[in-house]
């Protein structure tokens, strides 16, 4: 009947069999759902990770296009202070590894989400936010700093192009913040249930890309800035 249907469908989710990797596996009598042949459609965890993986991408052709317009617009300084003068790399090296950092957090947030420890994944997604919110302080005063030295975003088509860009991934670190601390309320609150660790999996994508553009951002508008 298809309410028996539906019902056998809802046990094959891979969080709630507790194969978070979502690969087709065979149990005592029940096969994981893989989208291919028999084993019918696609579990959801593999469906929304494919669809946040699809968010993900289209995130990572805006911040292309952040990148291309720095890249134009570098130069651009109408007279105004160039990144040589206005980077101080030593900040941004302790934002960098405050990041790689928290990623690291992250990961061994989902270890211990495998293992189904709350006090365990709990306290690495708190360290992971306490690291996050380090990074946007420091990133804050940077952006004060430059801006009580009259390079603002208005002063030149360079700074534009400088805080779009990295305004823009300080923005996506303050909603991660705030979405992580969702997690952990609901964590909490409901425990491991499939949904929760779903969106547990989909924020540790979230992270490691914000990671990865931050990456970039520190070698091709600081670093590079920092010695023309």
């Amino acid at each position: 009947m298809p309410s028996d249907i539906t019902a056998g469908s809802a046990t094959r989710d891979p969080y709630v069999l507790g194969h978070p990797s979502g690969a087709g596996k065979k149990g005592s009598g029940d096969q994981l759902a893989t989208g291919h042949g028999e084993g019918g459609p696609a579990s959801k965890f593999v469906t929304v990770t494919y669809g946040f993986w699809i968010f993900l991408l289209s995130d990572i052709i805006m911040f292309s296009g952040f990148f291309a317009s720095y890249a134009v617009l570098a130069n651009a300084t109408n007279g105004g202070p160039t990144g040589k003068q206005l980077f101080d790399l030593t900040r941004v090296a302790i934002q960098t590894g405050l990041l790689l950092t928290s990623t690291f957090t992250a990961g061994l947030a989902s270890l211990a989400l495998e293992r189904r420890s709350v006090i365990g994944t709990q306290a690495w997604l708190l360290v992971t936010g306490v690291l996050g919110a380090l990074f946007l302080l420091l990133e804050g005063q940077e952006f004060i700093t430059m801006i009580g030295d009259d390079a603002g975003p208005a002063r030149s088509a360079f700074l534009s192009a400088f805080f779009a860009l990295v305004g823009c991934h300080g923005l996506h670190v303050g909603l991660g913040i705030l979405w992580l601390g969702t997690m952990m309320a609901q964590l909490w609150v409901k425990g491991f249930r499939a949904d929760i660790l779903r969106r547990l999996h989909c924020f540790s994508l979230f992270w490691h890309a914000l990671d990865i553009i931050w990456v970039a951002i520190f070698s091709l508008v600081y670093l590079l800035g920092a010695s023309q």
